[in-house]
């Protein structure tokens, strides 16, 4: 199902957890939902059709690297980031502010946007809030984000709403660049750091720009995850309940769980794919590091009532061999694995919202979480 304007509903509630749909042009997104990250255009060891069949309604590709590389007029010359990464459903775009203020040399901040040396060749750049609108509609992405300044924790609480203040005026000025598009969203980023103080007067004030969605920026950078479901609990009673919510950056399948109940809709973290290039499966027996020699001789696979044959039917002992060889398979089968449990958690939320079983689904899962599954070998 698809519609000619961007819409979301909450279709199910238990609890603060909500079970909706976002329907847009290019498709409909079932939440909560995890968004696979396509840093340049790709899914990390996956083909985009693996991505498709394994539940992915959306997926997030990331200005900063596709403007350094290959560009954002190159992509929009070949037709937009759908048709060159093929990837005909929706695509969330961050506004680049994370990567710039993470990787980018030289950086110099003020208040008309950010200065920087790219990380690849040392040329200089300009990304203003309007330039990052502009970079996002060059790769036609269907949710964009606003440019905001990201903090690291810990951190003075005179800088933290320095930044969050500097994040509301750019929210503006992204929200005037990005006008009236129907079937598209420029979503605004809450920021205030670990003070809720200033994520209140952030969700306050980007409430009343009557966005089309609201993002949660700033959180999952270091600090514990008390506090992060801290500043959950400040901000997602605040921002509107018929708009989507998103974690950004977000993260282990427990942060997810978590988070949901707390009423968050949409989530993206490289974690799944970062760990299945390194020798690591999330599992619904919970986390499988696949270089420990205890797997040497382990005929079982990753878990046989996995619908994902990397998890299914692929031994432990050869996803050991391929990982200590170093072999490329080893990266693919285990993030097609990982990406796999994350979409099965994620419809597993979404079937406990519809039934109101939520807190036993959650519970259920931690508990197998805890136990694990080792061998009895």
């Amino acid at each position: 199902m698809s519609s000619k304007t961007f819409q979301f509903k909450v279709l199910a509630t238990d609890g603060a957890a909500r079970r909706g749909e976002i329907t847009m042009p290019r498709g409909t997104v079932r939440t909560p939902a995890f968004m696979p990250v396509g840093t340049g255009g790709t899914v990390k060891a996956m083909y985009m059709d693996q991505v498709r069949d394994l539940g992915s309604d959306i997926i997030l590709g990331n200005t900063y690297h596709l403007m350094l590389r290959p560009g954002a007029e190159r992509v929009a010359r070949l037709g937009g980031l759908h048709d060159f990464a093929r990837w005909p459903g929706p695509i969330l775009t961050d506004s680049g502010g994370f990567q710039v203020m993470s990787l980018a040399q030289l950086r110099k901040l003020d208040e008309n946007g950010v200065t920087f040396r790219s990380h690849i060749d040392g040329r200089s750049y300009e990304m203003s809030p309007e330039r990052s609108i502009e970079i996002q509609g060059l790769l036609d992405s269907d949710i964009q984000m606003q440019l905001d300044e990201c903090v690291a924790l810990p951190a003075q609480e005179r800088e933290m709403e320095r930044a969050m203040e500097l994040s509301l005026r750019w929210a503006e000025r992204g929200k005037a660049a990005f006008g009236d598009q129907p079937g598209k969203a420029m979503f605004g980023i809450v920021q205030g750091g670990d003070n809720a103080r200033l994520r209140e007067r952030s969700a306050q004030a980007l409430k009343a720009m009557e966005l089309k969605g609201y993002s949660i920026g700033g959180l999952a950078v270091g600090e514990p995850q008390n506090i992060m479901l801290d500043m959950l609990e400040v901000v997602c009673p605040i921002l509107p309940a018929e708009k989507p919510r998103y974690l950004m950056g977000v993260g282990t399948p427990d942060d997810i769980l978590k988070s949901v109940a707390r009423g968050i809709d949409m989530f993206d973290c490289v974690m799944p794919t970062r760990a299945g290039r390194h020798g690591l499966a999330f599992t619904r027996h919970g986390k499988i590091n696949l270089r420990n020699a205890r797997h040497a001789e382990d005929p079982r696979p990753l878990d046989e009532e996995s619908n994902c044959p990397a998890a299914r039917d692929y031994s432990r002992a050869y996803l050991h061999h391929l990982v200590k060889s170093g072999e490329f398979l080893g990266a693919m089968l285990l993030t097609w694995n990982n990406l796999a449990y994350y979409q099965s958690l994620m419809q597993g939320c979404r079937d406990a919202i519809e039934a109101e079983k939520f807190v036993d689904f959650s519970g259920v899962t931690q508990e197998r979480w805890a136990r694990g599954d080792l061998p009895t070998l």
